[in-house]
Formats: structure tokens, C-alpha cells, sequence
């Protein structure tokens, strides 16, 4: 039981280091996607103009708005949700071992339990941290209401902290505006049971042929990623401006919120942003995967050492 506990504490911590080397590389794609998420139509240009907007608003530092909580609930998140899961995992491998199965491996079904159970946990304890996140990528600017107010040579606007952002919702909004957008969030845990449940099964599978290198683990983690967001991707669209709704006057549930959506900007309103968003989850899962087991042996090492 002892063993069991340590090896589980040992993923969920790989699990949290992984999401924040992830995270800090694939962050300025979190900013563009988010920001076109919740931006209303006019705010629509290309890649490198969105860019090139913010940094003359904001400077360079206005890609990674909201990095601190970011990194924060990653690491959170991942500790959470790694932690789950491995605990979740090992009670159907002792089951499996029972019942006398020839493989104590889990099945696809035994996957998705698991990640719903995980994900679910996570979202949970978690929402509040990505309600503050997306407040601060997406804050509310003087330069909102129209880009040429910009003064050339202006300074970039003063970036919020995280607990100046926090006390701010929580005085004009109050605590429940924390677990805004948690239904979208709920029916999101879909997604890494997707892109896990994908991700176990090809590397079950390929195991068998051969040991998996950090480099497959990358491979695999990108393309479970690249389904499951493209498969998901307009509930994260709703989830963040779910998120925002109380800073920007108007409150929605989850229906109201899409029905709004489609009947302003059509069906393609709901994929706003989806390419720096799938390129940001694909790369970031993809290093996380490759950062995770690497971690995780490290971990297991310094164990074993510590033990000796």
C-alpha cells in the first residue's frame, strides 16, 4: 500500500513538472486562443496580426498575461488529475489480478472510468484557478474599444496580478463567480479521456513491439491531444467566456451561452481561436508526455537512492 502511495505520488509530481515545462513553452498560443475565444467579431485578424497587436498594446510581456496562475494550475491540475488516475488505475489492475485476467493492463472502458473520475476531481478543486487565469489573459483594456487609440510610443499597460485579479471578482462579483463556467469544464473531462485514452492504448499496443522512447511518447501524446481538442474544442469556446461573463455584464448558462454564439457569428463562432489552440494542445501535451516520463524515471531514481 505504502509502495502504491509513493509510485502515484510519483506521477502526479512528473505529472505537474511536465505540465509546467509545457505550459511556459506553448503559453503565447494560450493568449491568442483565449482572446479569440471571448473577443467579439471585429476583434478577427490572422495570426501575425494578433500578435503584432498585442505587443503594441502590451509589449511583450502581454503574451504571457496570466503566466503565474497558469503555471500554478497546471501544476495543480496535473498533480490532481495524475494522482487520481494512478490511484483509480490501481484499483482495476488489483481487480484484474482477481478476477484472473491474463493481463492486469487496463481496457478501454477501465481508461475512461479513470479519466472521468480524475477529471472530474480536478475540474472540481481546479476551477477557480483557470476562472483567474482567463480573466487576466483576456482583461479588459482601455485600448478595447478601438485599436487606434493607441499612441505610438505609449506605455504597455500594467499587468494585474493574480491576487489583485482574484480580489477584484470576488468584491464585485462574489465567490460563486469562481466556479463560473464549471459545467462546460464538467463536460470537458471528455477530453483528456480522449487524448489518455488514446495515448494508453497506442502505447499498450506498441509495447509490445518495443520499449517507449520519450520521443514516441511525444508523437503519441500530440496526435490523442490533436483529436480529442478538435473533437471538444467549441466547449472550451463556451467554458471561456463563460469565465468572463460576469466582468462583461450578462451571466449565461452553458445552452444560453452557445445559442448566443451561433445566432451572433454562426456554427464558426464556436471555433474562434482553434489554431493556435490545437497547435498550443498538441505541443504542450506532446512535452508532456515526454517530459512526464522522464520525470517520473528521475523521480523512481532519486527514490530508490533515497531509500538505499
Amino acid at each position: 500500500m505504502a509502495a502504491q502511495q509513493s509510485d502515484n505520488v510519483a506521477h502526479a509530481l512528473s505529472g505537474a513538472g511536465g505540465g509546467i515545462l509545457s505550459m511556459a513553452l506553448t503559453y503565447p498560443l494560450i493568449t491568442l486562443s483565449t482572446r479569440a475565444q471571448v473577443e467579439a467579431k471585429r476583434a478577427d485578424s490572422n495570426f501575425l496580426d494578433t500578435v503584432k497587436r498585442i505587443i503594441e498594446r502590451e509589449g511583450v510581456t502581454g503574451l504571457y498575461a496570466g503566466l503565474d496562475s497558469a503555471l500554478f494550475g497546471i501544476s495543480v491540475t496535473n498533480f490532481v488529475y495524475y494522482y487520481w488516475y494512478e490511484w483509480t488505475r490501481a484499483g482495476f489492475e488489483k481487480a484484474a489480478i482477481k478476477a484472473g485476467r491474463a493481463s492486469k493492463k487496463l481496457t478501454t472502458v477501465e481508461s475512461m472510468i479513470a479519466g472521468a473520475l480524475a477529471g472530474s476531481a480536478t475540474v472540481m478543486l481546479t476551477n477557480p484557478i483557470w476562472v483567474i487565469n482567463t480573466r487576466m489573459t483576456t482583461r479588459k483594456r482601455s485600448e478595447d474599444t478601438d485599436d487606434k487609440s493607441v499612441l505610438p510610443g505609449a506605455p504597455p499597460a500594467k499587468v494585474p496580478s493574480t491576487v489583485g485579479t482574484l480580489l477584484a471578482l470576488l468584491k464585485e462579483e462574489g465567490p460563486q463567480a469562481l466556479f463560473s463556467g464549471v459545467v462546460p469544464a464538467l463536460v470537458l473531462v471528455i477530453n483528456p479521456i480522449l487524448q489518455y485514452t488514446i495515448f494508453e492504448q497506442l502505447k499498450n499496443s506498441m509495447e509490445k513491439k518495443k520499449r517507449i522512447t520519450p520521443t514516441v511518447a511525444f508523437l503519441l501524446g500530440a496526435l490523442g491531444k490533436l483529436f480529442a481538442t478538435s473533437i471538444t474544442y467549441p466547449y472550451i469556446t463556451v467554458k471561456s467566456q463563460m469565465h468572463v461573463a460576469g466582468r462583461d455584464g450578462g451571466k449565461e448558462n452553458m445552452l444560453d451561452s452557445m445559442r448566443r454564439i451561433i445566432k451572433d457569428e454562426g456554427y464558426v463562432g464556436l471555433y474562434k481561436g482553434i489554431g493556435p489552440k490545437v497547435s498550443q494542445s498538441v505541443l504542450t501535451a506532446a512535452f508532456l508526455f515526454a517530459f512526464k516520463d522522464v520525470l517520473y524515471e528521475q523521480t523512481i531514481k532519486l527514490r530508490r537512492k533515497v531509500a538505499a
